[in-house]
C-alpha cells in the first residue's frame, strides 16, 4: 500500500474528522473564553486590587537605552494566562460533565426485553399444543 493510499485512508477514518472539528470548535471556545477572563472577569478583579491591570505587571530587568528597548520580566502575562488556563479548565470540566451526566441517564433508561427468536416462538407454540 503506498503512503497516499494509506494517508487517505487514516484522513478518511470519522475519528479524525471528529478530532480536527473538535480543534476547531475549541479554537474558537478558546477566544471565546479568553474573551470573558480579559474583558468581563478581570476589570472588576482589577478594580479590587487597586486598579491593577495583570497584563502590565513587569520586572524590569534591564532599562531602555536609546533605541533599544527594555528588557522586562512580564509576569502580569503569566498570571493571566494561568486565570485563563484556569477558567478554560472549569468550563469544559463542566461541559463534560454535563455531557456525562446525559449519556448516564440515557445508559440508564430500561431498554425493551428483545422479542425471542423465531424459533423458540414455534418450539413454545408446539410445546404448548402437546400439554393439551
Amino acid at each position: 500500500m503506498s503512503v497516499v493510499s494509506e494517508f487517505k485512508t487514516f484522513i478518511s477514518r470519522g475519528n479524525v474528522v471528529d478530532m480536527a472539528v473538535g480543534v476547531i470548535i475549541g479554537g474558537a471556545f478558546g477566544k471565546i473564553v479568553s474573551s470573558l477572563v480579559a474583558d468581563v472577569i478581570m476589570p472588576p478583579i482589577g478594580l479590587i486590587l487597586g486598579s491593577v491591570n495583570f497584563k502590565d505587571l513587569s520586572l524590569v530587568l534591564k532599562e531602555a537605552v536609546g533605541e533599544t528597548p527594555a528588557v522586562t520580566l512580564n509576569y502580569g502575562l503569566f498570571i493571566q494566562n494561568i486565570v485563563d488556563f484556569v477558567i478554560i479548565a472549569f468550563a469544559i470540566f463542566m461541559f463534560i460533565k454535563v455531557i456525562n451526566q446525559f449519556k448516564k441517564k440515557v445508559e440508564e433508561q430500561p431498554a425493551a426485553p428483545a422479542a425471542p427468536p423465531r424459533q423458540e416462538v414455534l418450539l413454545e407454540e408446539i410445546r404448548d399444543l402437546l400439554k393439551k
